[in-house]
């Protein structure tokens, strides 16, 4: 499994102590110094499910800065996906990315569900 992480954020920190505390193994990646490429958020989005807006970081200062609430709604998908993987820092995290699934963000319930199975 990959786990896309900013190390120094409280949610990802979060999120690899239950990762080890279960023993859950996984590679880890710094989502800001190894962004996403246009080519993996696209499978890692329909292997999702989830409409492409959910992979965005909305509580991050550049989302804010570049006024993407207001913008997104009206932007083609392949101009998302091309901010996305232009900066790690618009990509909410953490990420975690298997054979068969893609958990966006840490919710503990979820992550159980699909990880401890």
């Amino acid at each position: 499994m990959l786990f896309l992480q900013y190390p120094p954020c409280s949610t990802c920190k979060k999120a690899k102590k239950w990762l080890d505390e279960h023993g859950v193994a996984y590679e880890a990646r710094d989502i800001k110094q190894d962004n996403p490429t246009q080519e993996e958020l696209r499978a890692w989005q329909a292997r999702s499910g989830l409409p492409l807006k959910r992979f965005f970081n909305t509580s991050g200062q550049l989302y804010r800065s570049l006024q993407l609430k207001e913008k997104l709604p009206a932007m083609p998908e392949a101009e998302q996906l091309a901010l996305l993987a232009g900066d790690g820092m618009l990509v909410k995290r953490p990420l975690a990315v298997g054979e068969d699934f893609v958990l966006v963000g840490f919710k503990e319930a979820e992550w159980e569900q699909t990880l401890l199975k």
